[in-house]
């Protein structure tokens, strides 16, 4: 049970590696917090520095108000699950889950109920007499995390838990761990992830990591219908959005961009006269696009490839002169697509305005 706050926190390696900083983050007591963003932007690094795994070499870490900087890992009341299970293989699992409160000295009744209390909540009373080469990759996950429930922590943090795990355990896992959440509300969790499936799921909020500092920090539909810079929107959604260049030729509560495709665009988000001509990149998901007639719409091409996934068909444009790659996504199955001309268009408040990366929105 605690709140964090991180400000201006930066990390620095060898005194001129700067891989991390100014992170200002307040984290309120019973959020799941997700870190998201490309392999290298230090989202693995800045939770070992909650953790107390890495120096902090700027800034301040606070918790529940009390400055934590220098205070040892096993001091700050908190736990940590790993991307690797890092069990003990000559130890049952009641013995993994019980090893830290044994080191503690606590009372065997109180161990044997925070065992029993952990492996009840995490389904795992059939095996707590296995040894770990007994378990699925799975059960295996959960023995981690129930070896740090039962610490009673006031912070968990998770890094990248399920990645070794295959598709289906991995769906299976983390719906259990969104229902470990619901049965531990109060509890503070900070989970790193690359996958945006675990991210949109779990989190209370994403914050998005990116040349070193924040680039955006919200809940999960925020920064998927509002991103405040091209790169968040690229990075959040699967297929990313599709980014067309254009200028703007009529303004107001509704803005016209007439596109380099020859297309036209209209979106909701407002500007005025002075923005006349601005330059700027439509962003349109996938999923937004329909198809039209080619005078109302905002990109017309020939489909150069399809994904036929059956709830969906993507269809892969070729790359026009100075345009990125389009994707478009379309319910239902459509078989004869590749090969055809086809216009697509959005609506309004589906397409979003990006000028110098930034979005018109959050000017």
């Amino acid at each position: 049970m605690a709140n964090l706050k991180l400000t201006d926190v930066e990390k620095t390696y060898g005194g001129t590696v700067n891989v991390l900083k100014d992170i200002n983050l307040d984290i309120r007591q019973g959020e799941l917090i997700v870190f998201v963003g490309p392999s290298g932007c230090g989202k693995s690094t800045l939770l070992r520095m909650i953790a107390g795994l890495e120096k902090i070499t700027g800034g301040r870490l606070e918790i529940d108000g009390q400055v934590v900087n220098d205070v040892p890992p096993a001091q700050r009341g908190i736990a940590m699950v790993f991307q690797s299970y890092a069990l003990y293989p000559h130890m049952t699992v009641r013995e993994n889950m019980a090893f830290a409160l044994k080191l503690a000295k606590k009372p065997a009744a109180e161990i044997e109920a925070s065992v029993a209390r952990a492996a009840k909540m995490l389904q795992l009373e059939p095996y707590l007499d296995r040894l770990p080469k007994a378990l699925s990759g799975g059960q295996r996950q959960r023995v981690a995390i129930g070896r740090s429930i039962v610490r009673e922590p006031k912070v968990f943090l998770f890094d990248e838990p399920l990645s070794n795990l295959d598709a289906a355990l991995r769906v299976a896992t983390r719906i259990e761990i969104a229902q470990l959440k619901e049965q531990m509300p109060d509890r503070t969790m900070i989970y790193v992830t690359h996958d945006q499936v675990e991210a949109m799921t779990l989190a209370s909020r994403i914050v998005v990591l990116a040349d070193k500092g924040i680039a955006q920090v919200g809940a999960p539909l925020e920064l998927y219908e509002k991103p405040k810079s091209e790169f968040v929107a690229r990075f959040i959604g699967s297929p990313a959005m599709n980014l067309l260049p254009g200028k703007v030729t009529a303004t107001g509560a509704q803005t016209t961009v007439a596109l380099e495709g020859g297309g036209t665009a209209v979106s909701d988000y407002p500007t005025t006269d002075a923005d006349s001509g601005l330059a700027v990149n439509v962003g349109i998901r996938p999923e937004d696009f329909v198809t039209a007639e080619p005078g109302q719409a905002a990109f017309t091409g020939t489909v150069a490839f399809t994904e036929a996934l059956g709830e969906v068909t993507l269809l892969y444009f070729g790359k026009a002169a100075g345009q990125e790659a389009v994707i478009g996504k379309l319910p239902g199955i459509h078989r004869d697509m590749r090969g055809r001309q086809v216009s697509l268009r959005a609506a309004p408040g589906k397409v979003h305005l990006f000028h110098e990366g930034r979005s018109l929105l959050y000017r």
